[in-house]
């Protein structure tokens, strides 16, 4: 027999930029900073020596790629590659051992987010260490695979080929977004419709790849969408632990918002199973837009008895009246009727999360200003979008109250009068003086005139 011809490839990690936050994945380049062969396990840049993964070769001349091995374009009956959960081995080390944490970005009931430098090739990484005590190592399987296959979708985080184990965490790395989440990004009253329209349609194109995959979020909120630049021109979705192949009977999402939880689930008692479906991504995307125009979730719970928005929604979304809930009403009619589809009580009428691609180029938010000298200060330019908007009922009412005030004022002023807080005590001293003057002057040959005091009101 003739020696056996050993083929490899190799593969690099590159440093990340200011602002970029890493985002070039590991598996995408090739260099020699390492290398595997047919019969190796392929080595990181950033992991130990004995690394925790297989990965296939396509051929012996190639590097691997986005479309080469299980990254090559499926047949048309082949959707169902992306749920074979792939065995990893993980190698146990601690988080020094290569690593310089430098922060905590989040922490929660099951994980918390590190901010690490790796020393190796001095690149900044995000690690994210799932408790070993609350999780098995299928379901820590499970995110990790999820989220490095679907990641070389533009607006889904991207996952490093970098698994291991220390003695309280499961850890996979990822790539770094400089701006953090979006909660943390959204003021209380909401973002700019310019932003709303970017950020949603960059969430339908990663949500609608994984619909196409078969796929489910199941955790859409505002916690698990990471900024990349300022402007919201780039973000990504993340956390992919509750995903699931769609019609997997499944148990509801645990320590997630309950204004986000459609109303099939929610009525769903506990520890009873149901159906995974993409309609119940299409809601919590529902959800989600509104709270970024606004700032606020518009009910607390999709409940008919216990929440009135919601009721008052379902009423107006059913068409039992025409009447539009208070909290929808800065909205325009064509940006309503995509509520509609989303929001819908009935998972069956619910629109594909794609929808909204149809509205942008529809008004969101309708500007209210009226026509007259102080709107033209406000809006010079008739197609400036100047609509500004209050997103807290009280506030709205205060704001009412003191355009009010303004207009009084100015009126008053093009007459020459003051506008000056009265006195209501100093009044009626001044009409009891002006009444004990008239006694004084008083003409008796006007016997009809009778003197009233004037009580206080």
């Amino acid at each position: 027999m003739g020696t056996i011809e050993k083929r490899s490839f190799s593969f690099r990690l590159r440093r990340s930029r200011a602002g970029d936050g890493g985002s070039t994945n590991s598996r995408n380049s090739n260099n020699n900073s390492s290398t595997c062969t047919n019969n190796n396990r392929c080595n990181s840049p950033m992991t130990p020596t004995s690394t925790s993964m297989k990965l296939e070769v396509p051929n012996s001349n190639a590097s691997v790629s986005r479309r080469s091995s299980i990254y090559r374009k499926p047949d048309k009956d082949d959707s169902g590659l992306i749920h074979i959960i792939r065995d990893i081995d993980l190698p146990l080390m601690t988080f020094n051992d290569q690593y310089n944490i430098e922060k905590v970005l989040a922490e929660g009931c099951f994980a918390k987010i590190l901010l690490t430098l790796h020393r190796p090739t001095q690149t900044t990484v995000v690690l994210k260490a799932v408790h070993a005590e609350l999780t098995t190592i299928q379901e820590f399987q499970k995110e990790f695979h999820f989220n490095y296959e679907l990641s070389h979708q533009r607006n889904i985080l991207s996952a490093y080929n970098v698994a291991f184990q220390t003695k309280d965490y499961y850890v996979f790395a990822m790539e770094h977004a400089p701006y953090g989440d979006l909660a943390s990004n959204l003021g209380p009253n909401g973002l700019h419709e310019n932003a709303a329209k970017s950020i949603s349609e960059q969430l339908s194109s990663a949500l609608g790849f994984m619909h196409s995959k078969n796929l489910v979020h199941r955790d859409l909120k505002l916690e698990n969408v990471l900024v990349f630049t300022p402007d919201f021109t780039r973000v990504k979705l993340c956390d992919f632990g509750a995903t699931t192949k769609k019609g997997t009977l499944v148990h509801k999402v645990k320590h997630t918002w309950t204004s986000f939880v459609p109303p099939e689930i929610l009525e769903i008692v506990k520890n009873e199973r149901f159906h995974c479906l993409p309609c119940s991504d299409s809601w919590q995307f529902g959800i989600l837009l509104y709270h970024i125009l606004t700032g606020n979730p518009p009910w607390n719970a999709a409940n008919w008895v216990k929440d009135q928005n919601y009721s008052n929604f379902m009423k107006y979304e059913q068409r039992k009246t025409t009447k539009i809930p208070d909290n929808f009403r800065r909205f325009s009619p064509r940006l309503m009727r995509c509520f509609r589809k989303y929001l819908s009580h009935d998972p069956e009428d619910r629109c594909k999360v794609t929808e909204v691609t149809k509205y942008m180029k529809d008004r969101w938010v309708e500007c209210r200003l009226a026509n007259s000298k102080s709107a033209t200060l406000i809006s010079p330019n008739p197609d400036q979008d100047s609509c500004i908007y209050l997103n807290q009922k009280g506030e709205g009412r205060k704001s009412q109250e003191d355009d009010n005030k303004s207009r009084l004022r100015r009126m008053l002023s093009t007459y020459g009068l003051d506008h000056t807080p009265v006195d209501q005590n100093a009044i009626r001293n001044r009409v009891l003086e002006w009444l004990a003057s008239c006694d004084d002057n008083f003409d008796r040959e006007i016997e009809s005139l009778v003197v009233m005091d004037v009580a206080p009101q």
